[in-house]
């Protein structure tokens, strides 16, 4: 079976990635794949037709594994399984409906609001086929939040369901680009037009635009941990080819591989994993409807599908270890990752002493591809992001653009000059300010800060404004937070700088307890949670101040607000 990146002489010319110029997955060699990568760009690539009508001709060929290309359930018995030419029909169709029927035209924008169901993946490769630029968007948005996306983008059309719909109309007067509003439902509504009418009536021919590498495909708006959310647009190659070596050797897919990403739809790591990375594999994507986030419906499924490979969030695994992982069998799974945030060196160990599997961890953000991973075969440093993806130069730098040597505290950057790499974002649309700001010297600055250690391993300490500064020591919110975790009484934390007359700063932890230690003495529980911290890390990391809460502030992503409770901690 070809490897997905020696399909087709398209795929050839867009990546010059031949199984052949890579080492085999068998004896790994990140050195050997550093130097080997050496993309080509070509003028004109669209996913579509350059990937994903290719893996139809070589399923048709026979030349593939029979694993459908999208298999979708609803946990009530329910399963649609399309192979890559049933996928290539129906997003024709798809994509006659938004060009006939809402006439929608190239670089027109789709705001589209689904949850994961197989309409969202017919959007999304039909927004390529057309050449209209797709804007995803969780559901958990309000009407406030879609009120200001609609605005900002200027969206022609909007796709969403029955439970989103009614927010929609509430704010639509005030959506004066908004043209098509479209219905993924049974039923109808006033004003909207029904999807599944249009799709069932639409012809299946469609001639797939011509897209030069560089045309926009996509916006997404980061998640707002920092401030209100930004549209981040990619191109045709930046996800097309840029996620190219993550799905190889990051998610070590092969097209016989089944495959479960648990993001939600909302989100660009649905689009890194549930759609680019897996694809241009010639994976299986596996979707679980999966309303409400269950670790039993999770655990089930691992249990009772052939899913070879899981991807979820570090939130999520910090869940699936307080159960009892042995009265399940993952007979399939064989390679585990996680994504998003930093995922505890605890969970990380725990989660292998009841599967036997490690957790390679990958950092990225909605602005890139993999920055860096936990490539398949590389020694895990537990805590460590891995080192970085060969489609990127990635260094520690100073405010000064210095490069730092090895055990130095900076800023996380990518070289973009004299070259800027084609896997980065293009800009945040309609904000050139917001998008110069990112530049420092020859260095795309991500805004995390990080270490590299001697072996060439970046460690992640945090995002440039959470670090604290206490006394003249800096301490990183991720390394008190691993450590509370390893404590029986701590579900999760948030650790954030408090003010004080003496130090300036010091480190305060906001603690979820589990059950068992929620009626505890306070005062008791906090000396053991400050004294275990200055056990297991530097003792002036410990948290002087504590506060004990049912929950903690997050983005509609999952991740930590951890500006929201350091600015509450300020006002005090």
């Amino acid at each position: 079976v070809p490897s997905a990146v020696s399909l087709c002489a398209s795929l050839r010319r867009s990546l010059q990635l031949c199984s052949r110029s890579y080492p085999a997955q068998a004896s790994f060699s990140y050195e050997a794949m550093k130097q080997q990568y050496r993309p080509e760009v070509p003028e004109y690539f669209n996913f579509a037709s350059d990937v994903l009508d290719r893996w139809t001709e070589v399923e048709k060929g026979g030349k593939k594994p029979k694993n459908p290309a999208l298999w979708w359930v609803d946990g009530d018995g329910e399963e649609v399984k399309w192979s890559f030419e049933e996928l290539g029909v129906l997003s024709r169709k798809v994509a006659n409906v938004l060009s006939d029927a809402c006439g929608l035209q190239w670089g027109d924008r789709v705001l589209l609001i689904l949850p994961r169901v197989p309409e969202w993946w017919l959007v999304n490769v039909a927004c390529m086929r057309t050449g209209t630029v797709l804007i995803p968007g969780t559901q958990q948005l309000t009407a406030k939040d879609i009120l200001y996306r609609l605005q900002k983008s200027k969206a022609k059309c909007i796709i969403t369901g029955d439970s989103v719909a009614p927010a929609v109309d509430s704010v639509e007067a005030e959506c004066q680009s908004l043209k098509f509003k479209l219905l993924v439902s049974e039923g109808h509504r006033e004003g909207w037009l029904n999807f599944k009418d249009l799709l069932k009536n639409a012809p299946s021919d469609h001639q797939c635009v011509t897209t030069k590498c560089q045309d926009p495909m996509a916006i997404y708006f980061t998640s707002g941990t920092t401030g209100s959310p930004k549209m981040t647009e990619h191109s045709h190659s930046s996800y097309g080819i840029g996620h190219t070596v993550g799905g190889r050797y990051w998610l070590d897919l092969t097209s016989s591989d089944v495959f479960w990403n648990t993001s939600d739809t909302g989100w660009a790591k649905a689009a890194w994993s549930s759609i680019f990375s897996a694809w241009i594999q010639g994976a299986c994507v596996f979707v679980h409807k999966m309303p409400h986030f269950d670790p039993d419906i999770v655990f089930e499924s691992l249990s009772r599908f052939p899913i070879t490979v899981f991807c979820s969030a570090p939130t999520a695994y910090r869940m699936f270890v307080q159960h009892k992982l042995s009265r399940y069998t993952f007979k399939s799974l064989r390679h585990c990752v996680s994504a998003g945030e930093p995922i505890n060196p605890d969970v990380m160990a725990e989660w292998k002493a009841q599967t036997g599997l490690d957790i390679h961890e990958g950092y990225g953000q909605t602005e890139t591809v993999l920055i860096c991973g936990n490539f398949k075969g590389m020694k895990i440093k537990p805590g460590s992001m891995g080192k970085p993806s060969p489609g990127y130069d990635v260094k520690i730098i100073d405010e000064n653009s210095n490069i730092l040597p090895p055990g130095k505290e900076g800023d996380i950057a990518i070289r973009v000059k004299p070259t800027r790499s084609l896997f980065l974002f293009t800009c945040y649309t309609d904000d050139p300010e917001k998008t110069e700001a990112t530049i420092r010297g020859d260095f795309y600055v991500t805004g995390d800060r990080g270490i590299m250690d001697e072996d060439g391993y970046f460690w992640f300490v945090g995002r440039a404004d959470d670090v604290i500064n206490s006394a003249g020591y800096r301490i990183g919110p991720f390394e008190v937070e691993s450590a509370l975790i390893e404590h029986p009484a701590v579900v999760e934390s948030a650790v954030v700088s408090s003010p004080d007359p003496i130090r300036g700063e010091v480190v305060k932890a906001f603690v979820v307890l589990t059950p068992e230690y929620v009626s505890h003495d306070p005062e008791k529980i906090m000396k053991e949670l400050q004294d275990h911290v200055k056990k297991v890390t530097a003792p002036y990391k410990y948290p002087r101040k504590m506060e004990f809460v049912q929950q903690l502030p997050k983005t509609v992503s999952g991740k930590i607000r951890r500006n929201e409770l350091r600015q509450k901690e300020w006002r005090r």
